[in-house]
């Protein structure tokens, strides 16, 4: 249960108790020796995500970064999902150009008729048969650092590089126990001690994460790894959802001037907030979790102008792509809609 999964019925809260998150996922994986019967194949699969989701929001900012729109195709639902699925209304008659499919239950169904948990994004899909292939989200974007290689762009960082693995590993374990997963262990408290308990982790690993980056730039060496990019798909959420809509409240992101500042200078970094929709983030958390907001109004704020102040990390050091390069600006079909992001 949790972002994504339909399984709910539209109820999040844990009456009476702690959230806890279904983390048993389809753990097929597409590797470059194929030994799980899906070899990596440029045009072979898509890649399936909602921009509102911050798990598939990891994904879409780490394709990016490798430079893989070209290998991997990206199918975009829109901001909001029924008790059954995910769909693809932001599409021409509500289908997905390549798959054919108006939701990605099809694709779950497809390889298993009687699947029995929450159909999340993301998910990559195997264009020829129709066919869900995994939807498992921290094994899929290691992959696309490892397993592809053979098709990353001239100037792809290393985002996951061998002598720093068991430091991104650790980093991540506690960053997905107490934030990533520590803002829904909030807002889907059903008991005071619940809630109280959660938002104290939070906020002890955020004052954590502040003190680790004071001096330094990223989370682990100096350039950015898939720590960075995992922490920041909260951060960016925080003040527009969690703050307001979880009650994560002891202090917005904007009053945490570290941590503020780290998010920003990330946000303006090319992959990064090219890849955030406010809109979509917003209208997901207040219109589906009707059990929390059960008027469905979304927010008009916050105002999202202060992403673009300075942000003067450059003086800790510290290159963002090590011996890489930037990306390129995204595709023109792949790009936010500009009243939805603060980006010029």
């Amino acid at each position: 249960m949790g972002e994504g999964d339909t399984s709910t019925g539209g109820k999040y809260v844990e009456p009476g108790g702690e959230f806890n998150r279904d983390q048993r996922y389809i753990t097929t994986r597409i590797t470059a020796d194929g030994r799980d019967d899906y070899p990596v194949e440029p045009g072979r699969y898509r890649l399936v995500v909602s921009r509102a989701c911050p798990w598939a929001n990891r994904l879409i900012i780490v394709r990016r970064l490798l430079g893989l729109e070209d290998v991997l195709s990206m199918g975009v639902t829109g901001p909001t999902h029924d008790a059954r699925s995910w769909t693809f209304d932001l599409d021409p008659d509500g289908r997905d150009p390549v798959l054919g499919i108006e939701r990605i239950q099809q694709a779950y169904f497809a390889r298993y008729p009687d699947y029995p948990r929450g159909i999340t994004v993301p998910a990559i899909v195997d264009v020829p048969t129709g066919q869900v292939v995994t939807n498992d989200y921290a094994q899929m974007s290691l992959d696309l650092s490892t397993e592809w290689t053979a098709h990353h762009r001239p100037g792809a960082p290393q985002l996951y590089p061998e002598h720093l693995r068991a430091e991104i590993d650790e980093v991540n374990a506690v960053v997905f126990s107490d934030v990533n997963n520590g803002v829904y262990r909030c807002g889907f408290a059903g008991s005071q001690e619940a809630y109280e308990k959660a938002y104290h982790r939070l906020f002890d690993r955020l004052d954590w994460l502040s003190e680790r980056l004071a001096g330094q730039r990223y989370l682990v060496g100096d350039t950015i790894t898939e720590a960075d990019v995992r922490l920041f798909t909260t951060l960016v959420r925080f003040d527009p959802v969690y703050h307001g809509h979880f009650k994560c409240n002891r202090q917005k992101l904007s009053e945490m001037p570290v941590l503020w500042a780290y998010a920003r200078d990330l946000f303006t970094t090319p992959g990064f907030g090219d890849t955030v929709d406010f809109d979509h983030i917003k209208r997901h958390y207040y219109e589906v979790h009707r059990d929390i907001n059960p008027t469905g109004v979304v927010p008009l704020g916050p105002d999202l102008s202060n992403w673009l102040t300075p942000h003067d990390r450059e003086a800790l050091g510290g290159r963002p792509f090590g011996d890489g390069t930037p990306p390129p600006p995204p595709p023109q079909t792949e790009r936010v809609t500009p009243t939805h992001t603060p980006l010029p």
